[in-house]
């Protein structure tokens, strides 16, 4: 059973969160962008918790769980993240964690047991003030079934190998509690090739989430991790990313909002590994800091060269959402609105004709997309597909930009 699951969710409980990130909106969301496997997110935080026990029912004793009044063909799976503070050789280190727990009494139990260390009613995503060794062995001691792994590990904030406040090594964040940890979720603005380049995370399986804060198309499963499983269950899938039995879908590294460097308040960026350097990392506008990018960080902690591949190596494929696509191919060189009424009719129409937006993306021949879109948005679905875009990166917070006008050029004849 192939299982497209997006696992790393926040609640309404979150800053900046939709009210519709609630399981039975999410339920048609995930439908529509071919997702059947979701976090609930924020499953610590005890307001949102006592909703999730109202609205989601557990089907057959699988650990996961479905959205009361839906069907099964979506499920939910217990998860929260939480960010740890704890001093490191004299410096702070703000950390973030995501938590997977097989079922909502365990989320329960463990929103008490950590309850002392900070309050996990001020928001969806609790500060606790604990390393996270002491993070780790206090959730296993609760279960261990639960698994616990970093978040967006390379973004420059609040990330275990984040340029402002992470460390170097998964052994160096969790010491002793290391060898319980499995994985690690790569971000929006690595991939896994980059991380490939680090040999000290040849052992962790590498996962991709979206954490997204709404339930929009262009963000909810704009990563995820898909598992091919013999039953779906919580017990299946924690042993499928112990033993790295997994695929993922990623966005372009470049699309990330912090793959390359620079200082979005000044206007300076995106800048190359190169140019970063040559400014020794400071804004030729005010002085101040650059804000490193994910790319100058696995730079300096890879001991291979960009595109070494590993032996035991995992598949993954490149997408883009595809209201970005069908935006881009509006207007070359340039982008129109991905909530403009003309792109949401046309991707509505892609999806209701051709199925999910996976299946348009990723397996709709040409044939199939030139009865439900436009010309020129049936060729860049097809060239997106086939790599033939570039994207202008990502930095400091800016999204990274697809440009298809290079691609405009070379439309004559293709495909005729």
């Amino acid at each position: 059973m192939k299982v497209y699951a997006d696992l790393h969710l926040h609640s309404p409980f979150s800053r900046a969160t939709s009210e519709k990130m609630n399981p039975l909106d999410l339920v048609g969301f995930a439908k529509i962008k071919g997702l059947n496997l979701l976090g609930t997110g924020d499953a610590l935080h005890p307001a949102w918790l006592s909703q999730l026990s109202l609205a989601l029912e557990e089907v057959d004793g699988t650990g996961l769980y479905k959205a009361r009044g839906a069907d099964e063909n979506v499920l939910f799976l217990v998860e929260a993240e939480v960010e740890t503070v704890h001093l490191y050789e004299g410096r702070v280190k703000r950390i973030h964690h995501v938590i997977f727990m097989p079922s909502l009494e365990v989320a329960e139990q463990l929103g008490e047991a950590l309850s002392r260390y900070g309050d996990l009613e001020r928001d969806g995503r609790p500060t606790l003030t604990i390393k996270p060794s002491e993070l780790v062995e206090t959730i296993l001691g609760v279960d261990d079934r639960c698994l616990v792994f970093p978040a967006h590990a390379w973004t420059p904030w609040r990330s275990i190998f984040g340029s402002f406040s992470g460390v170097d090594s998964i052994e160096e964040c969790y010491e002793d509690m290391a060898k319980r940890i499995y994985a690690l979720e790569t971000g929006l603005s690595s991939d896994p090739a980059m991380n490939w380049r680090v040999s000290r995370l040849d052992r962790f399986t590498l996962l991709s989430f979206s954490d997204s804060h709404s339930p929009w198309p262009w963000r909810l499963g704009r990563e995820c991790t898909i598992f091919n499983l013999s039953k779906l269950s919580y017990k299946e899938l924690i042993e499928a990313i112990r033993t790295g039995k997994v695929a993922t879908l990623e966005v372009p590294p470049e699309y990330g909002k912090y793959h390359y460097s620079g200082h979005r308040e000044c206007g300076v960026g995106p800048l190359s590994p190169a140019e970063a350097s040559k400014l020794n990392y400071r804004c030729p506008v005010c002085s101040k800091p650059l804000t490193k990018g994910v790319e100058d960080r696995v730079e300096e902690l890879a001991d291979r060269p960009s595109g070494f591949k590993p032996e035991k190596n995992m598949n993954y494929v490149k997408v883009l959402p595809l209201h970005e696509v069908i935006s881009a191919a509006l207007k070359p060189g340039g982008m129109k609105s991905l909530q403009s009424k003309v792109v949401g009719e046309l991707y509505e129409n892609l999806v209701v004709k051709l199925g999910s937006e996976y299946n348009v993306l990723l397996h709709a021949s040409y044939e199939e997309l030139i009865q439900a879109a436009p010309r020129e948005v049936a060729i860049a679905i097809i060239m997106v597909r086939e790599g033939r875009y570039r994207i202008i990166p990502g930095y400091d917070g800016v999204y990274g930009k697809l440009e298809l006008k290079v691609v405009q050029k070379g439309l004559e004849g293709f495909l005729d």
